[in-house]
């Protein structure tokens, strides 16, 4: 019926009118040509039919040219049709307040991107999709492989996803994907940087057990399955008792006192220790799960998410609040710059940070750390000698610093010595912004590094959501979740960098963001390079800094690119001072 129907709507005029908003386009009916109908004339579910034939891109466009197409288009009999179009194998449609639409965009824009360091190819490249995964929510690379979960609980194993050619990276395009395991929670692995150390993989899950042997009764239990990354053969498992559920599971500490941290869903944070070296031995034997200092001492905090490293533990409360725990004295000094407090006896023991607002989410590197607050500001703290920091000098941070008019970052991540936010622009476009350390081509377009935020030669896709780097690949996770709306909140105006407290004659202020300042210390940053060419460098890290539109930007580099090339990369006499 919809392949006969089709034509039919091609061949008759058809007058478009939509009753709502009273536009009509017969505008040969005036002329008293044809024979134009109403589109209204049409069954709903004939229309319907029709228009889930279209592509998703090509439906939400036209759900935007009337209030008709709106309503037609936003029916979840059309994303029903389309899901099963794009999925067919998916049983469940998922939850919310509009599963149908929700699953089919989750799968319409699910996608894996990497983007290698080395190598002249500078463009991404897309990953083999799994077909049974119901859009993509977290996924983690390895030494060989990439481990996928999705929203129904499914880890997916996608095994030698990279290989080497000719020293460049790229997906293998024979690269076969398993289901490792189902009714999957979270998982983690080695937190360090490098695949290398990530041996083996640490997946949170339910399961069903018997209550009692030789019956057919039975509840659901979380445990921690334990597979290697290499094969995914499961070489362990505990289970825990069914009155306690986890959410999250995060690993600190040494292969040989690997610290399990598993959050429940009352807040409280949980913990157990492993020898990883031992693993893979045909042994059995008992670990004792017991209550971490920051939920002993601290009952009354709800933890809402964790994050850790090999030597550090982050915890964000449900009020926002920030709990560190650092259990080395060198981490601790790049941290705070003194080792005043550190009790090498007591490393479990949090210590809470000065924060002015409610956090949302971090990220956590091996020596610095990131915060977003509740008003997408972003605070940087810790190590800062490539830049990482991205407050423009190499100098270390022993308190949350907030790196001016870089705001609402859809996701943050810290590495070794570099930083990377993904920020989304004023036309909806995504971009990548880098700092810090620039070899290896960490920070592609550069090299050299920056110690501000500057937008690298990465082209993001549209529904970018999640990003991670290892020392030789730049990894893009694209997912829309249409239930996932933006945190963010408008900061009063009193409480903006730069602008002046409302009085009553005033009605607008001066400088919002606090602009005319944060240009006087670009040019002193400007002023006190000594070669032309270093202002030249320094202007374009300025750019990139700027809170200006995508296509401004690229503007001005290409500008002084020009400049640069026409002056020859000398040097030159100073400017003056600037004024004051």
């Amino acid at each position: 019926m919809g392949e006969k129907a089709v034509p039919l709507l091609r061949r008759r005029r058809v007058k478009r009118s939509c009753p709502s908003c009273g536009s009509e386009l017969g505008v040969e009916e005036k002329r008293g040509k044809g024979n134009p109908i109403s589109i209204q004339l049409f069954p709903p579910e004939l229309v319907e039919h029709i228009i889930s034939f279209l592509p998703v891109r090509d439906l939400v466009a036209l759900g935007q040219t009337c209030r008709y197409f709106h309503e037609v288009c936003d029916g979840e009999g059309v994303w029903r049709r389309i899901c099963r179009r794009l999925s067919p194998r998916l049983q469940d449609q998922g939850s919310g307040v509009r599963p149908w639409k929700r699953a089919a965009i989750l799968n319409y824009t699910k996608c894996l991107y990497f983007q290698a360091f080395g190598g002249r190819r500078r463009c991404l490249s897309k990953s083999v999709a799994p077909l049974l995964a119901h859009g993509y929510r977290r996924f983690l690379p390895t030494k060989d492989h990439v481990f996928i979960l999705d929203y129904v609980g499914t880890l997916f194993f996608l095994k030698n996803a990279l290989v080497s050619t000719l020293g460049q990276m790229q997906w293998k395009r024979a690269c076969r994907y398993v289901v490792l395991c189902r009714g999957a929670k979270d998982f983690a692995s080695d937190p360090r940087c490098d695949t290398v150390y990530r041996k083996y993989l640490y997946v949170l899950a339910t399961r069903e057990q018997q209550e009692v042997v030789g019956t057919t009764s039975s509840r659901a239990c979380d445990c921690v399955e334990v597979y290697l990354q290499s094969s995914g053969q499961r070489v362990f498992k505990m289970t825990f008792h069914h009155s306690m559920t986890f959410k999250q599971i995060v690993l600190v500490g040494q292969e040989t006192q690997r610290a399990l941290l598993l959050l429940t869903e009352e807040g409280k944070i949980y913990s157990l220790v492993v020898n990883e070296t031992q693993l893979d031995q045909p042994r059995s034997y008992t670990v004792q799960l017991a209550l971490r200092k920051v939920s002993h001492y601290l009952p009354h905090l709800r933890v809402a998410c964790m994050t850790s490293n090999q030597s550090s533990t982050l915890y964000v409360t449900d009020q926002g609040g920030v709990y560190f725990e650092v259990h080395t004295p060198g981490v601790y000094r790049d941290l705070f710059g003194t080792l005043q407090a550190f009790d090498p006896l007591d490393q479990q023991m949090p210590l809470a940070l000065s924060l002015p607002a409610k956090i949302l989410f971090c990220a956590l590197g091996y020596n610095h750390l990131g915060l977003v607050d509740e008003f997408g500001r972003i605070f940087m703290q810790g190590n800062n000698r490539y830049g990482q920091l991205g407050t423009g000098d190499k100098m270390d941070r022993g308190e949350p610093t907030q790196v001016r008019y870089l705001q609402r970052p859809v996701t943050l991540w810290c590495g070794l010595n570099h930083s990377l936010v993904l920020s989304q622009s004023s036309e909806f476009s995504k971009e990548l912004l880098g700092c810090g350390c620039g070899a290896g081509g960490r920070l592609p377009g550069w090299p050299k590094g920056s110690a501000s935020f500057v937008k690298l030669q990465v082209k993001v896709p549209l529904c970018a959501c999640a990003l991670c780097a290892t020392r030789e690949c730049l990894y893009i996770l694209s997912s829309h979740d249409i239930e996932q709306h933006a945190p963010y909140r408008d900061l009063p105006a009193s409480r903006v960098v730069g602008t002046p407290e409302p009085s009553l004659g005033a009605r607008a202020p001066q400088d919002p963001g606090g602009m005319a300042q944060a240009c006087e210390e670009y040019l002193s940053q400007i002023h006190s390079c000594q070669t032309l060419q270093d202002r030249m460098e320094k202007m374009k890290e300025i750019v990139g800094w700027m809170p200006l539109m995508a296509a401004q930007k690229d503007f001005f580099w290409e500008a002084l690119d020009m400049l640069q090339r026409a002056e020859g990369g000398g040097g030159g006499v100073g400017p003056p001072a600037p004024e004051t």
